[in-house]
C-alpha cells in the first residue's frame, strides 16, 4: 500500500472533493470485514482511500483478470491484495481472506463481483462469498458505500476527471450474523445474510444520492 499511500493518494486527494462519512464504524486494530458497492472502476482507490483515512490498510478481494496487466499485478502483489477467479468456485481466496481477518486485517469484498449493472447505479443482488466470510470469521460485516465516482471511470471507458468533482463515502455500523453460527451452510442463510448485506449497502447508497450536490449529478 505504499505505492498508493505515496504515489495514488495525494493526486486524487486534491483533484477531486471527498466526503468521509462513518470513519468511527472502522476500529483501529482487529479483523474488519468489509461489503462494498460497485459502481465504477475508481472505487477501489475511494473506497481503498476510506480505509487509509480510518488508519487501517485495505486488502481487496481482486478479480484475477486485473493480474494480467504487468504493472497493474506488480501494484497488486505488492498491496497483498487477494486474486479470485470469478465463477470457478476456488476455495484459495475464501481460506486467504479468512487467513487475513484471523490476522487482523481488513478485507474488502464487492459482493456483486462486478460493477453494477442497474441504470440508477443502485446495488445488484449480491453472491454469497461474503455471507460465507461473515459466518465462517465471525466477524460482522461493515458496510461501505460510495457516490460520485459512477462519472469518473465506468465499465464502458468513459471517463470524466473534472475537477473538484465530489466523491463521497460512508460506512454503516457493523452488522453481526452470529445468530446464524449454527446452520453457516444452508444456501437459504447465506441468501438471507448476503441479500441483508446488500440491503445495508442500498440504504447507504440511496442516503448519499439524496444528498449528493444536484449541480454534479450528471456532470
Amino acid at each position: 500500500m505504499r505505492l498508493a499511500e505515496t504515489v495514488i493518494i495525494p493526486p486524487i486527494s486534491t483533484w477531486l472533493r471527498w466526503r468521509f462519512e462513518g470513519l468511527g464504524h472502522v476500529p483501529r486494530e482487529g479483523p474488519v470485514l468489509v461489503a462494498c458497492n460497485h459502481i465504477s472502476y475508481f472505487d477501489p482507490l475511494a473506497q481503498g482511500y476510506f480505509i487509509e483515512k480510518a488508519k487501517r490498510r485495505p486488502r481487496f478481494l481482486a478479480k484475477v483478470e486485473l493480474y494480467k496487466n504487468p504493472v497493474l499485478r506488480t501494484v497488486l502483489r505488492g498491496a497483498r491484495q487477494i486474486p479470485v477467479r470469478r465463477g470457478s468456485g476456488e476455495r484459495a481466496p475464501v481460506e486467504a481472506a479468512l487467513a487475513a481477518l484471523r490476522a487482523g486485517e481488513v478485507v474488502m469484498v464487492y459482493p456483486e463481483s462486478t460493477v453494477t449493472r442497474n441504470e440508477d447505479h443502485s446495488p445488484m443482488q449480491g453472491k454469497t462469498g461474503i455471507a460465507r466470510l461473515t459466518l465462517a470469521s465471525g466477524v460482522p460485516v461493515t458496510p461501505l458505500a460510495v457516490w460520485g465516482s459512477q462519472r469518473v471511470w465506468q465499465r464502458s471507458g468513459k471517463r470524466s476527471l473534472k475537477p473538484g468533482r465530489p466523491i463521497w463515502v460512508k460506512a454503516g455500523p457493523p452488522v453481526d450474523f452470529s445468530v446464524h453460527d449454527e446452520d453457516p451452510e444452508r444456501p437459504e442463510v447465506l441468501r438471507a445474510v448476503t441479500d441483508q448485506v446488500m440491503g445495508e449497502l442500498s440504504v447507504l447508497v440511496d442516503d448519499l444520492r439524496a444528498r449528493y450536490p444536484k449541480e454534479w449529478a450528471n456532470r
